[in-house]
């Protein structure tokens, strides 16, 4: 199984028998991003939520593609009414999928559509693909439960913004990555714009210090799991 990162919170899971899973396709209008929305193929498009820089090119995959949409009720509702394939989830509920399963969690954001309306509560997810278990947190400030999460799953990747302003800055990611306890913690979520131009070997330096492991990911990057 591979996991590709291609900046913001946007990543691709590849499975063994070649099944594609995007999360938060945010690649044509993303600056920092290597990778067009036309040079990803995709099986399932999990989305944390609706905002611009989530929801990203989730309509032009799916309608190349023919991608199943994952998504929170009132998301996924939105989406179907643009006449893609969903399937409907909820904060708190589990599906097994052909490539695993996904779980929702909750995530302390907001989450509205383009038009600018409700679009759901904001998700984190976790997901189970043969014995590899990531937890994508969203667009997330930080919170004690994470420490659950945790506790209930044994997390192998936790994908972690770090940028602050929107999301949790570093010293609160490094604080969310002990209450999880991954084997290893992956920022996202900075340096697309000025406001979010946050360090990642200052949050993997600061992780290592709390005698945890962390894995920067290049933009483009692809590493086995």
């Amino acid at each position: 199984m591979k996991l590709r990162y291609f900046s913001h919170s946007a990543f691709q899971i590849t499975t063994e028998d070649n099944q594609s899973i995007l999360i938060d396709p945010f690649l044509d209008e993303n600056p920092t991003s290597p990778v067009k929305s036309d040079e990803v193929n995709a099986n399932y498009i999990i989305l944390t939520h609706a905002h611009g820089d989530h929801l990203g090119d989730t309509f032009k995959i799916a309608k190349r593609t023919g991608a199943t949409i994952i998504a929170v009720n009132e998301l996924a509702n939105y989406c179907a009414a643009k006449g893609f394939n969903v399937h409907n989830m909820h904060i708190g509920g589990a599906h097994k999928f052909k490539f695993g399963k996904v779980k929702f969690t909750i995530a302390h954001h907001g989450s509205e559509t383009p038009e600018g309306n409700y679009a759901g509560e904001p998700a984190g997810v976790i997901i189970t693909v043969n014995d590899k278990t990531i937890y994508h947190t969203g667009d997330t400030g930080l919170f004690y439960d994470m420490k659950l999460i945790g506790e209930l799953n044994k997390i192998d990747y936790m994908l972690t913004p770090i940028g602050d302003n929107f999301t949790m800055g570093i010293d609160d990611a490094v604080k969310a990555v002990e209450f999880v306890n991954p084997e290893f913690a992956v920022p996202m979520h900075y340096k697309t714009w000025p406001i979010i131009d946050a360090e990642p070997e200052n949050f993997k330096n600061k992780v290592e210090a709390i005698g945890k492991n962390c894995k920067i990911l290049q933009y483009g990057q692809e590493i086995e799991l």
